[in-house]
């Protein structure tokens, strides 16, 4: 796999920074993934800087949104050209869940079945806020809401702000 490095003017649909990628990078991103359906995991810099990220196409083209984690203050960087290294990236961005989490989904038949029915995202977002948890006390409180939510019985909006 071979690093492609290029530089683009930093562009804002709605709130979100992000660069259009050339095309013949993206025929190598496609080639190296196996796949032309977002999301496509990537990784690379911005002026420098490293990042994993996901390649989306919105409207019909593929973006790489530019975060302010990959780029300090990106929303008011627009306009500004910016030097970009990217490349598909196969490594394993799979998130361990707490076993307190997996074995109180395994421990309820609905829980697990609903678990499973949830998007990939919403999944995530449900493990990492666990995950993100520091005392016993939080950790237990949140998994009973989580699977109160998963039995149908209440909403969890549990998130984490990365």
């Amino acid at each position: 796999m071979q690093n492609k490095s290029f530089k683009a003017v930093l562009e804002i649909i709605g709130i979100n920074p992000f660069v259009f990628i050339p095309e013949e990078i993206l025929d190598t991103i496609f080639d190296d993934s196996g796949k032309s359906k977002s999301p496509i995991p990537v990784k690379g810099t911005v002026n420098g800087q490293e990042f994993q990220q996901n390649l989306m196409k919105y409207l019909g083209e593929w973006r790489l949104y530019i975060n302010t984690v990959m780029l300090k203050k990106s929303p008011k960087r627009i306009g500004e050209t910016i030097e970009i290294v990217v490349e598909y990236d196969d490594s394993d961005r799979s998130i361990s869940i707490h076993p307190k989490l997996g074995q109180a989904i395994k421990d309820s038949a609905l829980a697990a079945a609903n678990f499973e029915k949830l998007t990939p995202s919403r999944q995530n977002e449900l493990i990492r806020y666990i995950n993100n948890l520091k005392t016993e006390a939080s950790i237990q409180r949140n998994i009973e809401k989580i699977i109160s939510h998963l039995h149908g019985e209440k909403d969890f909006f549990g998130k984490m702000i990365d």
